[in-house]
């Protein structure tokens, strides 16, 4: 059986303190490319395989452009999102279906509540389902339909890791992370999702985060615009008070979750980390990518201290902070 790094093989990266008692330890991998692409930090072991569900959507949605895919602005960065199912979000999303003639009911992700609070309540206020395009995956779903129309690829069967699509994002992420996909599964949404290492994948999300519009190459151009694209529009990615949408707005980063504790982060010099904890917490995740990115010079060591006070790192009791999650990397 292929399977991830093991206990032997992890660090701690973060500790979550109750009234000054440490209760709880995230353990994982992690590694550090400077701007130039090179490894300066290595956690753990990142060379062993890892899934990187989410964390995986940039590499996709570059994939996805390039077999023809006309997205720009909030669908493009769509493409990449693990949104929270907002009414806005769901706009978007069939947006990008209508522009090529389709509708949600095409979409090969499960029907889901949104995981936006207020827009569930308001769901269930009017008598209305869950659907499919409140998935959090609908627009790298919808992105990936576009592609189909556009290149007259059958829409039917588009998740099939075989279908011309699923081949295509295949060879574009080892064009971007220089690996040969080791293992191919179904992800939650019901795409594929293929194993990488962290060092390979922190190199893909490495060249997608310092790609230039401006160059003579496609895939590096689109690259380009997708990160300029989160960046202006960061409330696409996750959504309101979110983790990625908030370390976007306040740090100029480009930040990508994945389940089960996978992190990618590009700062804007280019600096990049991709860490997995081990018990699959997302929790400390940002927290501690924010903070091997201060460790590099790559942030300041305020922003990081600012970043380990906010609302979402906090341990609450009784209706009252008593204690912080804190990276200890």
């Amino acid at each position: 059986m292929t399977e991830t790094f093991g206990v032997q093989d992890s660090v701690e990266l973060a500790v979550v303190e109750r009234g000054g008692f440490v209760e709880s330890r995230h353990a994982g991998s992690a590694v550090v490319l400077n701007p130039g692409g090179d490894i300066v930090a290595r956690l753990g072991n990142p060379d062993a395989l890892i899934l990187p569900r989410s964390s995986l959507k940039p590499l996709q949605a570059v994939a996805v452009v390039t077999a023809g895919a006309a997205l720009e602005g909030e669908r493009l960065a769509l493409a990449t999102a693990s949104h929270h199912g907002t009414d806005r979000h769901a706009a978007v999303v069939r947006d990008m279906l209508a522009a090529v003639g389709l509708t949600e009911d095409v979409l090969g992700c499960p029907a889901s509540w949104p995981s936006d609070t207020a827009a569930r309540d308001a769901m269930v206020r009017d008598h209305l389902e869950p659907a499919a395009v409140r998935h959090n995956c609908s627009g790298k779903h919808a992105a990936m339909l576009s592609a189909c129309v556009a290149t007259g690829w059958d829409t039917h069967g588009y998740l099939d890791p075989v279908h011309p699509l699923q081949l295509h994002i295949r060879e574009v992420i080892e064009r971007l992370t220089g690996e040969k996909i080791a293992a191919t599964v179904i992800d939650g949404c019901g795409a594929p999702v293929h194993a990488l290492t962290l060092t390979g994948l922190a190199r893909g999300i490495h060249r997608v985060g310092t790609s230039s519009e401006r160059s003579p190459f496609a895939l590096h151009r689109v690259a380009g615009a997708l990160v300029r694209t989160v960046r202006e529009n960061p409330w696409t990615i996750h959504g309101p008070g979110q983790s990625d949408t908030v370390m976007i707005e306040r740090y100029g980063v480009f930040s990508k979750l994945g389940a089960e504790g996978v992190q990618i982060m590009v700062a804007p010099d280019g600096t990049t980390v991709a860490l997995k904890t081990l018990d699959g917490s997302l929790r400390a995740a940002p927290l501690v990518a924010l903070q091997l990115l201060a460790n590099a010079g790559a942030i300041t060591s305020a922003d990081a201290v600012e970043a380990a006070a906010l609302p979402m790192f906090a341990v609450q009791g009784g209706g009252q902070d008593v204690g912080r999650i804190r990276a200890t990397v």
